[in-house]
């Protein structure tokens, strides 16, 4: 069986460990038209941030 000849620091250690909480990106409901989408960003499909029109919508 094979012995590590050197101990694993702990910012290593820690380094592979990072990838392991990745999670998918949270999904909400636009309050305009009902379109899912990230939070805290404009909606895609209408172009609204909390409540005002900021980007034109996606055609």
């Amino acid at each position: 069986m094979a012995v590590p000849k050197k101990k694993t620091s702990k910012s290593k250690r820690d380094m592979r460990r990072a990838h392991d909480a990745i999670t998918a990106p949270g999904i909400s409901l636009c309050p305009q038209c009902k379109e899912p989408k990230q939070p805290h960003r404009a909606c895609a499909s209408c172009g609204t941030y909390k409540g005002k029109e900021v980007a034109g919508p996606k055609e």
